[in-house]
């Protein structure tokens, strides 16, 4: 063998035993628990936080170099309260690569981490300082074989959004992390939180890729899976997946062959979404997409609907963008039912000035319920709509023709947080009742729906709304104006104003959640009453035209409540008209006719073909509790003047009223001649029962008194004349 040969494999097995013997002199010399204090104050210089190490520091040194932490915590910023902990972690080191000053991270082992992490109400975090970039030196290589993370926890509680989320169960598993090297990483954890609420199982695989010299990072094979339940969807099952790539140095980022989907059950209903991406190609000077689509189902008990919407390929310089065309289809079955709709417009947006506009709304909505009176239904829409992210505003001005009905319509929103909604509405005519399911036979056994307000409780809008020709629940009306207000569970409708029935009205109308409550405030001038009822109720029951003037509130869960509590006063005053199911002069001719055959009342029911004209009636009422007392009810006619009182008991749908009918006319054609006899006399009438088949009575008793009076006196009277006239003989 060559000596020199001989000498170098000597030399070198000598500096391996020495080596060796260093190792394990190391080994035994050196207690890294020795430099505890050190490495404490160390971290408490530098990051100002308290670093508690409870556990024994294990180090190896031979095959590699191994670091063994146990048990330790840090604090929060410049505070004792803990950030974070960790049961154990283990770090192993190649020698070689260290020897020439590159980091080479054989194995990372950790178990047991868990960290409190929190976003306060400024938008700085308690982990800002842990961010902050030290000096790096540029000739440590940065390579690790595996990864491997388990049994561990997150919390991060943001007071700046008020909500908060939890990751428990957190298992992390990588291969070979080193510079632009592709690795397989797995990750799964289960997490909980609010606004949205979640709970769910969250499942994580990709191959990972990054760059820290080029700044480039990329996943490939995405796939992510989330199973639990989110937003109030049971069942839930959300996965995404597809490739990303991300150049931080352009500001560009790539996605391929993006798939979203997320199916669940809302209540009774499942849920399907998907969308697919082709291609987003975004940068700082590029924006190109391929035609992106979105499919939706909701699969209800009694019905289906469907989205499917799809944008054309979208072209921009990344600040701001156009697609030719968005197009969505809308469809909707249930029973007895179907509805289907279409929209196209271009879309644009800026994403400098946060803009982003439909420029040339078309839509289309046809219906056909056998439920409408009318059956079918066309929508036609055309517009613009716009979204101001900067503003928080987004607007729409529409044109719309509905049936025969043209319709323009601003809308408005803003903030986008929490919007106030504003809506001015135009309407040339309508006629709502063709729209609402036709009314229900009522019933004695059909119970009363309870009424529903909430839908107070979150709604923040005001606006105005024109009506030049209105039919809404029979009632016809022009030139409708009213203005209304909605905020803090309340809606206030005022002015509200009309013109109906050769009259005006005008009033206010005020809702509020609490109780519920209603107000109405209304003065009717001019109005001809008696088709008024009949459209409005279908009620026969008074002629007549004049005014109306009602001031009444009340409260309940249900219409027979609010009709029970029902309060405030009302008044009436009519020309010209009469009360519809009796004839007071007739029943009094037949009466004069058979004086002496009828005695006591005589009871009948109130019937269609029979009126009570007048010339003028007066009354007001106070109600109280459903109840509708009056005191003053005045009717004149050229045959009878009519007063009276009595109650109108609104909640129980009946009344109980006592007029007085006085003759004080001989008209011929209304019987006079007849009642010449009655002149003077007072009839008592009561008008009792159900609203729906009131009765009314004569007391034959008191009229025959009052008969018998007025001829004893007009005797009296002929005798005292006769007297008189002897006297002047």
């Amino acid at each position: 063998m060559n000596r020199y040969l001989k000498y170098g494999l000597t030399a070198v097995a000598g500096m391996a035993f020495l080596f060796a013997l260093l190792l394990a002199a190391a080994s035994l010399l050196l207690n890294p628990n020795d430099y505890k204090p050190q490495i404490i104050q160390l971290v408490k210089d530098k990051k100002q936080r308290t670093l508690t190490l409870a556990g024994d520091i294990r180090l190896t040194l031979f095959p590699k170099l191994g670091l063994d932490l146990g048990r330790a915590s840090i604090s929060e910023f410049q505070s004792d309260k803990e950030f974070a902990a960790i049961e154990s972690a283990r770090l192993y080191l190649s020698w070689w690569p260290l020897l020439k000053k590159e980091l080479v991270v054989d194995q990372v082992r950790v178990e047991g981490v868990r960290a409190n992490l929190v976003r306060f109400k400024d938008g700085t975090t308690n982990f800002d300082d842990l961010l902050k970039k030290e000096e790096e030196d540029k000739q440590i290589k940065f390579d690790i074989d595996s990864v491997k993370a388990g049994k561990s926890a997150l919390s991060f509680r943001d007071e700046m959004g008020g909500r908060q989320f939890a990751l428990s169960q957190i298992e992390l598993k990588t291969g070979r992390l080193a510079n632009a090297r592709p690795t397989q990483a797995e990750l799964r954890f289960y997490l909980q939180g609010d606004k949205p609420g979640i709970k769910a199982d969250v499942k994580l695989a990709t191959e990972l890729t990054f760059d820290t010299d080029a700044r480039r990072f990329s996943v490939r094979g995405l796939n992510l899976e989330i199973q639990g339940e989110a937003a109030g969807l049971s069942n839930l099952a959300a996965g995404i997946k597809g490739d990303l790539a991300f150049e931080q140095n352009a500001g560009a980022l790539l996605a391929e062959n993006l798939a979203v989907a997320l199916a669940g059950r809302k209540g009774t209903d499942d849920v399907d979404v998907r969308l697919l991406a082709p291609k987003i190609q975004w940068s700082a000077d590029k924006l190109v997409t391929d035609k992106i689509d979105l499919v939706a189902k909701v699969k209800q008990p009694r019905g289906e609907m469907g989205l499917v919407a799809n944008l054309s390929a979208l072209t921009g310089d990344g600040q701001s963008f156009r697609a030719g065309m968005l197009n969505v289809d809308l469809s909707l079955s249930r029973e007895g039912g179907e509805y289907k709709g279409k929209l196209a417009s271009p879309v644009s947006g800026d994403f400098k000035k946060k803009r982003f506009a439909l420029g040339d709304i078309r839509a289309h909505l046809a219906a056909n319920d056998e439920k409408r009176p009318a059956g079918g239904m066309k929508l036609d829409i055309s517009g613009s709509a716009e979204l101001d992210i900067e503003r928080q505003d987004v607007a729409a001005k529409l044109a719309a023709r509905l049936d025969e009905s043209a319709i323009k319509a601003s809308l408005g929103a803003s903030p986008l947080a929490n919007p106030h909604l504003r809506l001015d509405v135009d309407v040339d005519q309508i006629d709502v009742d063709r729209y609402l399911p036709p009314k229900k036979q009522e019933s004695q056994s059909q119970p009363d729906k309870p009424l529903d307000f909430t839908v107070l409780k979150t709604l923040n809008s005001s606006g105005s709304v024109k009506i030049g020709s209105l039919k809404l629940y029979g009632v016809k009306a022009s030139n409708v104006r009213l203005e209304f207000r909605a905020g803090d569970g309340r809606l206030d409708v005022s002015p509200l104003a009309a013109s109906l029935y050769q009259g005006t009205a005008s009033g206010s109308l005020s809702l509020n959640a609490a109780g519920p409550a209603v107000a109405v405030r209304q003065n009717i001038a001019g109005v001809s009453i008696g088709p008024l009822l009949k459209d409005a109720l279908d009620k026969d029951v008074l002629e007549g035209r004049g005014s109306v003037n009602i001031d009444v509130a009340a409260n309940g869960n249900a219409v027979s409540a609010m009709k029970k509590s029902l309060q405030g006063a009302a008044a009436l005053n009519l020309r010209d008209g009469a009360v519809k199911g009796i004839n007071i002069a007739a029943a009094l001719r037949e009466a004069k006719s058979r004086m002496g055959a009828l005695k006591g009342e005589k009871v009948q029911a109130a019937s269609a073909q029979e009126q009570t004209d007048f010339t003028e009636l007066t009354a007001s009422f106070s109600i109280q509790r459903g109840v509708a007392h009056n005191e003053d009810l005045a009717a004149k006619s050229p045959l009878l003047r009519l007063a009276g009182n009595g109650d109108i008991d609104i909640g129980a749908e009946r009344l109980n009223y006592l007029a007085r009918a006085t003759v004080v006319g001989t008209l011929e054609g209304q019987g006079g001649r007849e009642l010449a006899a009655l002149r003077g006399v007072t009839v008592p009438v009561r008008v009792s029962g159900p609203f729906k088949a009131p009765q009314y009575a004569l007391d034959f008793n008191a009229m025959a008194a009052e008969a018998a009076k007025q001829e004893i006196r007009k005797r009296a009277e002929d005798k005292l004349m006769e007297g008189l006239k002897g006297l002047l003989r």
